[in-house]
């Protein structure tokens, strides 16, 4: 997969004000506040930023965290993960493989078959309908 690189006046230039501070400061939109944490369209989620396929709408799940919740990526090179220390916490945080988006964590405590939750911005997501 070839990485797309671009400036912080690139991408500042390129996102709004929300999606570059999710996406590029990794700040977390507030629970039960994004366009897709309760969505239920059939489809392909793609990175915000660069288009990248991440995760399918047939892997997505109501966790109640208030979240867009997925089971597993679109492919395994789809996503990076990365141990973030911040906050006093110990997690892991999951990043756009093609140009570094911060999308959000993966938790062990999802459903089969995976039992892995990516908790994931609803902000560095977009969402592309299946055509019938």
């Amino acid at each position: 997969m070839k990485k797309i690189v671009k400036s912080d006046g690139e991408w500042r230039k390129a996102l709004t004000p929300l999606q570059y501070e999710v996406c590029r400061k990794k700040v977390t939109e507030p629970a039960f506040s994004g366009e897709y944490w309760d969505f239920k369209g059939d489809g392909t989620y793609r990175c915000v930023c660069c288009g990248a396929p991440l995760f399918d709408s047939s892997d997505k799940f109501d966790s109640g965290t208030g979240w867009p919740s997925f089971t597993r990526p679109v492919s395994p090179d789809a996503v990076d993960k990365h141990e973030d220390l911040s906050y006093g916490m110990i997690r892991t945080e999951v990043t756009c493989a093609r140009c570094g988006a911060h999308l959000g964590h993966v938790f062990p405590d999802g459903p089969p078959p995976t039992g892995l939750r990516y908790c994931i911005n609803s902000v560095s997501l977009a969402f592309e309908p299946k055509e019938r």
